[in-house]
């Protein structure tokens, strides 16, 4: 097929550089043309995202992001819904395809029938996966977070080295999924409801912080009251969750609008998540380590102490700059995994 192509109400005709919907111009810049023709002339088919590079941007260095972006305005300017598309289906990891019937300039569509794929996600759908990806990084960050606190607990304890860091990584990173549940399903519900992904990611990550933090530490107080008569030193809660997930979604949207690559991304997530760890315990709040040694110092008997790390920065016990160090090592490592994970489905889905 060559000229001028038409589909639904739309002609498209590459030669004179025009798109036009009932004799009304559309505007689109010349790339995102150019996508669009390589896919009506593909119609039917799969395009790969190699074929978009190649024959789009001809070879100039760009990010996934980009040609997400291309297809993004395409639809918007289509009137096309990528959770039930009538012109422009998601092939995961691999592409796109054009799947409205095409017919030339002056014929009328004949409709096709494309290969049966897998539709691309719902936004209900992208909600969930979005909000079990950043769970599962929090995860792997707690994780990692109770090695280093195990390694450095267990030459104190008088326990066995390998219990501690079992229970060590075990509790970290029951909190940390807890957490992470809260910021990642509150950047993703932002995006469900504004229909904008990571444009209310700031708030969306906060108000799950916030709620995940006090839900946990009202629990905790009660649960140590009622079992043991008395309610333990200060801990995180809704403050510090507030904090530390802002902090995340306004990660999650520079990383979002930042043309770089995944792990240049996933830096500047990790980046803002340190700037929140750091002024959290700056500000009288704690975080994890924090919170583990305030709540090891209201029972005496207790074996677990993170003195050897303030003995790495010259401190006698956990002190404030133990505090600072470590909250911006949670930070970063909480950001860094929550949005890194979020930004990989972002690119699958």
């Amino acid at each position: 097929m060559t000229g001028s192509y038409r589909f639904d109400h739309f002609l498209l005709d590459p030669a004179d550089r025009q798109l036009s919907r009932d004799g009304a111009a559309v505007e689109l810049n010349a790339r995102y043309l150019d996508a669009l023709t390589l896919l009506v002339r593909e119609a039917g088919k799969l395009v790969t995202k190699d074929r978009f590079h190649d024959q789009v941007w001809r070879g100039v260095p760009v990010t996934d992001e980009a040609l997400t972006q291309c297809i993004k305005t395409l639809r918007r300017q289509l009137g096309d819904d990528a959770g039930n598309p009538r012109f422009i289906e998601t092939i995961p990891k691999h592409g796109y395809r054009f799947i409205a019937p095409v017919a030339s300039g002056d014929e009328s569509p004949v409709p096709r029938t494309p290969v049966t794929t897998g539709k691309a996600p719902s936004p209900r759908s992208r909600f969930v996966l979005f909000g079990a990806a950043g769970t599962v990084g929090a995860g792997t960050a707690g994780a990692i977070g109770g090695l280093i606190y195990g390694f450095a607990a267990a030459s104190q304890s008088g326990v066995g080295a390998v219990s501690v860091l079992l229970v060590m990584i075990c509790l970290t990173t029951l909190v940390a999924l807890m957490g992470g549940a809260g910021v990642a399903f509150g950047i993703a519900a932002a995006g469900y409801f504004s229909g904008k992904p990571w444009q209310w990611s700031v708030l969306g990550g906060a108000a799950g912080g916030m709620a995940v933090g006090a839900i946990v530490k009202l629990l905790g107080l009660d649960a140590f009251n009622l079992l043991l008569g008395h309610t333990p030193g200060d801990f995180a809660g809704g403050l510090e969750g507030a904090m530390l997930g802002g902090m995340v979604g306004l990660g999650g949207w520079l990383a979002h609008r930042h043309r770089a690559s995944l792990r240049r991304r996933v830096a500047i997530a990790a980046a803002a998540g340190a700037a929140g760890g750091i002024v959290i315990p700056l500000t009288g709040g704690r975080l994890m380590a924090g919170s583990l040694d305030s709540l090891a110092r209201s029972f005496p008997e207790s074996r677990l102490r993170l003195d050897p790390v303030g003995d790495w920065f010259g401190e006698h016990g956990f002190g404030l700059i133990s505090q600072t160090v470590t909250g911006c090592l949670e930070g970063a490592l909480f950001g860094g995994c929550v949005i890194g994970a979020m930004l990989m489905a972002a690119r699958d889905a």
